[in-house]
């Protein structure tokens, strides 16, 4: 059986690669000091905003969590789907697509949200926003030839 490996790229934009179960546990412990802290995280997470995005599995039907940086565009909040910048998008991608109405929990809230996969020109320009934000971002769409979804989030 393949071992499944991510590719992240540091604060000092130094390149890393992580197993999937490593990667699993990292997260496990982002959530858990998102909740216990009220949406504040440190390490590499650090001065970023984020939020915790709970699909419904595509195929599986079970929940995932996954922690993400996100921007806002007025009162809605943009994910991007960069993997790191590796060539597939996320599992969570697809989870988005099959259904899109998730739950997001930000600082203490938790609420209901519908995703929108957008499209260019405003695809670019909100990626281009949060790229703004968070550089790496710029680092994850040199690393791969895909175009990388970029999602909106409205409150339901």
């Amino acid at each position: 059986m393949a071992i499944k490996r991510y590719v992240l790229l540091t604060e000092k934009r130094k390149q890393i690669t992580i197993d999937k179960e490593i990667m699993e546990d990292f997260n496990k412990k982002i959530i858990e000091e998102f909740r216990t802290n009220k949406g504040v995280v440190g390490g590499p997470f650090n001065g970023m905003k984020l939020l915790l995005l709970t699909t419904k599995g595509a195929k599986s039907g079970k929940e995932y969590t996954n922690p993400l940086a996100y921007t806002n565009e007025g009162d809605k909040f943009v994910i991007i789907a960069s993997k790191g910048g590796a060539p597939t998008n996320p599992g969570w991608y697809y989870n988005l697509l099959a259904h899109p109405e998730v739950t997001i929990e930000v600082g203490t809230e938790k609420f209901k949200v519908r995703a929108t996969d957008t499209k260019d020109p405003e695809r670019d320009r909100l990626y281009d926003q949060q790229a703004k934000e968070y550089p790496t971002f710029n680092d994850y769409k040199a690393k791969t030839s895909r175009v990388i979804p970029v999602f909106l989030l409205e409150k339901i």
